[in-house]
């Protein structure tokens, strides 16, 4: 009776199987899983008929599905999964004595237990995969070797001042109490939660991303809802908190506020008064350091370091209002979620605007100094004038729907530079009604290096060419001076979400490291679109190999299967430039890059980059409108957020992960990498996989995953390297901060955090002599990971 139960389900899952191959194969793919099918009805009727040849059929299936597995994948384990995994458990269960013994009795050859092809097959079978638990083809190894030589880039040292150290960018301090021998020492040395916690009226994408500064022995972060914290930074102790009215709205699409900003005006202060004496016990002025938070409702604020207070001369009563010169502004149209950057005597930010939500009327994307002390503004850079950076009159409005920057700016004050990276302008994927001679068109995707002190253009760079898919620069560029091939040169390095790291002389935008124009196709979009029929490549980047059908994949062979169909049935070039289509397309790396808003950390003293590149495939439809449908909701629901809708707009685009029904990614892992190059070279001198499977929020099973399998997972941060040849790494899905070899990407260290380490870290020594480590542990409400309100330091037992 069990055997034919066994035969029935075996029949089933045959007939599942040979229905979703038949699909497969009417798309194109692979006829493989209808021969697989074909195999295990043919197995289950034999079984069913009491046949013991049912045995011997299965054992040629598992060798055959063994010899398509190591032809498709090799030797990679995670792609085994879907392809051998039910064929390997039906196979051990139909080796089991239960199964065996019925067999040979009902034909006659008495009672026997074990069937040598079948038993043999399986037990190669448990063997090898055992012996892949300890194998993985996907590292490169190898060892960076450069020596540690001084540099003149401004880096940090016992203090951490600015979002990326300084005003560069780099993420490398010279602290190297922490080395690579001793960091698996590290405990926590303290842990201090905020309050500030995600409610059911706030945004989806709640995320508390926030790199803290260490200056003015305190500790200063941002939470979601730019309240302001400062610390102790021996004991988490609170000093004094900033807390603003909230705005709670889904109709956020960014809630985050990803680092404050400090200005010390006392040196200023102390030169202007040199030539008069100074006044005996003399109470220190009011807000000489400031605390600068630009906030998710457009607000840029200056608080008081030492005591939290605005700072009442400061715009009005500590507040400037962005919304000033923009015109009409939709509700939660515009929004800061980056540090701004304090340059000198200048505060100096762009902006950020809701994705697609409109067609036109979207705020502009201006770059705006203003001065540190009174909020006067002092230039503006306008990618509609580009010429204009005299300050806008008071009743005059900024054109808008021109490109945004909305990651934190660098600057190079020796040479009085300003790096901006800009992005795409909203709408950001339908470009038909772009004029291809226009000034925003030319600075769309642009970095752009500007005079510091007035805003005049010196040269742009373009990254990506007629954007139609969210191609935003996203990170904070990186200044220093590398010894390429022999030449030392004064560079800026971009991180792209194409993968592209594009390496160029800061003082002239001249390329450093080639780059070539890769040839992209230019047909079968929508009607009216202006295809750039060239993007460029840079000899260093991360753009992941083309897909293919066998690079799909999942944890059983019918979503493995489902994700093949989709990706037959979809368009896809085979590279990152695939046109969006009203029939769907792939687009591989999606919007949310390979590289983001977490950049790159760079060792200037040995010249060594380290970056995590994320690796995740997205489907494009666009969704045409009609006269009748311009102000309807096409694909979202009433009371959620609306971006992508491209109200008043030619189409609509909806945009989502490339995934099976059960939330798995469709392509194979790693998802998650960290690479080390030598810059010197411009070679990448080791890649592994970051993050494990552990914590994730599925929605195959009940609650989040228990058990840490070491796929690579996304990582949605950034790194911190240091002078102890350590690389610090919050930021993948699973909850951990790991310590790594800069030299080898050898895993030191690791540790649990309360929440998702969606974070980039700092780093800074105590006044007890202590070097510390901190990341804030708030999670990611786009990614799923675990909620929370921590900032956790370490330090050395």
């Amino acid at each position: 009776m069990l055997n034919k139960i066994t035969s029935i389900v075996i029949a089933l899952i045959g007939l599942a199987m040979l229905y979703m191959g038949a699909k497969l194969l009417l798309v194109g793919g692979s006829p493989f899983y209808a021969v697989m099918a074909v195999g295990l009805i043919a197995t289950a009727v034999t079984l069913y008929l009491n046949k013991r040849i049912a045995l011997s059929l299965y054992a040629v299936l598992m060798w055959i599905v063994l010899a398509w597995i190591i032809y498709e994948v090799g030797f990679d384990k995670w792609q085994w999964i879907p392809r051998g995994d039910l064929i390997g458990v039906i196979g051990l269960w139909l080796a089991m004595p239960w199964v065996v013994r019925p067999l040979f009795r009902a034909n006659g050859e008495g009672e026997r237990r074990f069937h040598p092809f079948l038993g043999g097959t399986v037990a190669v079978m448990i063997a090898l995969v055992i012996g892949l638990c300890f194998y993985d083809p996907y590292p490169q190894e190898g060892t960076i070797t450069t020596a540690r030589n001084a540099s003149s880039a401004d880096v940090a040292e016992n203090n951490w001042t600015a979002y990326g150290g300084t005003t560069n960018g780099l993420r490398f301090s010279k602290l190297n109490q922490i080395n690579k021998d001793n960091a698996s020492d590290l405990e926590v040395a303290w842990t201090y939660h905020t309050g500030d916690l995600r409610d059911s009226k706030d945004a989806t994408e709640y995320t508390f991303e926030a790199t803290p500064l260490k200056v003015n022995n305190a500790l200063y972060f941002c939470t979601p809802h730019n309240e302001v914290h400062a610390l102790d930074p021996q004991t988490g102790a609170l000093k004094w908190k900033y807390v603003p009215e909230k705005d709670r709205s889904y109709l956020q699409q960014h809630q985050t506020c990803r680092g404050v900003s400090y200005y010390d005006g006392s040196a200023a202060a102390q030169n202007s008064s040199a030539a008069q004496p100074a006044a005996t016990n003399a109470a220190p002025a009011a807000c000489t350091r400031r605390i600068f938070n630009a906030t998710t409702d457009a607000k840029l604020i200056a608080l008081d370091a030492d005591t939290g207070k605005p700072c009442a001369d400061f715009g009005t009563n500590g507040i400037v209002d962005l919304h000033d010169n923009m015109g009409t502004v939709r509700p939660h149209a515009l929004m800061q979620t980056a540090a701004p950057l304090v340059a000198g005597k200048l505060v100096i930010l762009g902006g950020s605007v809701m994705d697609n939500g409109y067609n036109s009327g979207n705020p502009s994307g201006v770059i705006r100094a203003f001065d540190a002390e009174t909020g006067r503004l002092v230039w503006n850079f306008d990618p509609a004038n580009p010429e204009n950076t005299q300050p806008i009159a008071a009743g005059q409005t900024f054109p808008q729907d021109t490109p945004v920057a909305w990651a934190t700016l660098s600057a190079d004050l020796k040479n009085g530079l300003v790096y901006v990276p800009f992005g795409n302008a909203s709408p950001d994927e339908v470009g038909t009604q772009r004029d291809p001679q226009s000034n925003t068109e030319k600075f769309r995707d642009t970095l752009v290096a500007l005079d510091l002190n007035t805003g005049a253009f010196k040269w742009r760079f373009q990254s990506s060419k007629h954007d139609l898919w969210d191609r935003d620069n996203p990170s904070q560029p990186s200044l220093l001076d590398i010894d390429y091939q022999g030449k030392k040169q004064p560079v800026v390095i971009l991180p792209t979400k194409t993968g592209n790291l594009f390496v160029l002389n800061r003082l002239t935008g001249e390329p450093v490291y080639p780059i070539n124009q890769q040839k992209v196709s230019t047909e079968g979009g929508i009607t009216g679109e202006n295809f750039s029929p060239t993007q460029p490549v840079s000899a260093l980047n991360f753009i992941p190999d083309p897909l293919s059908e066998k690079a799909m994949w999942g944890i059983t062979p019918f979503d493995q299967m489902a994700c093949r169909i989709d990706f037959k049935s979809l368009r896809y070039d085979g590279n990152p430039w695939t046109p969006a289509t009203e029939g769907g397309s792939i687009v591989f790396p999606g919007n949310i890059g390979v590289f983001n808003w977490g950049s790159v950390a760079i060792d200037p003293e040995r010249q060594i980059l380290i970056a995590s590149p994320v690796r995740l495939a997205y489907k494009y439809n666009l969704i045409k409108r009609t006269p009748q449908t311009e102000e309807e909701r096409l694909f979202t629901k009433e009371n959620s957020p609306y971006w992508n809708e491209n109200f008043q707009g030619t189409y609509a685009i909806h945009i989502q992960q490339l995934s099976s029904d059960l939330g798995i990614p469709c392509i194979a892992p790693p998802w998650g990498r960290m690479v080390g190059v030598d810059l010197t070279t411009g070679k990448t001198e080791w890649m592994r996989r970051v993050g494990t499977t552990k914590n994730l929020n599925t929605t195959f099973l009940p609650g989040r995953f228990p058990i840490g399998f070491p796929m690579g997972m996304v990582a949605h941060g950034g790194p911190l390297v240091t002078a102890g040849d350590v690389v610090f790494h919050g930021a993948t899905a699973d909850n951990f901060f790991r310590a790594y070899d800069i030299n080898t990407g050898k895993l030191l260290w690791q540790t649990e955090l309360p929440a998702g380490g969606q974070a980039t870290p700092a780093t800074y020594l105590g006044s007890d002599n202590k070097q510390y480590v901190v990341i804030a542990a708030g999670g990611h409400g786009s990614l799923g990971t675990k909620g929370g309100d921590a900032v956790v330091a370490y330090r050395l037992k």
